[in-house]
């Protein structure tokens, strides 16, 4: 049993920082996209506009959507 656990014990520390590693660098990419997508709107719509009523938003989504159409 005291070599299965000698085996057992560095197999399972390298598993976990595995782990580790693959969702720190999953919450890395994920963060980039968000900033890089923030940015395309911004660029998109000449600077973020928030306080755009959700009726304006819908409303220049249809024109941008008929327009593509």
């Amino acid at each position: 049993m005291d070599g299965v656990t000698q085996l057992a014990l560095p197999v399972l520390g390298i598993v976990a920082a595995a782990a580790v590693t693959f969702y720190a660098v999953s919450f890395a990419e994920l963060r980039e996209k968000s900033l890089r997508d923030l940015e395309d709107s911004e660029n998109e719509n000449g600077g973020f506009d928030s306080s755009l009523s959700s009726r304006k938003r819908r409303a220049r989504r249809k024109a941008e959507k008929d327009a593509k159409s």
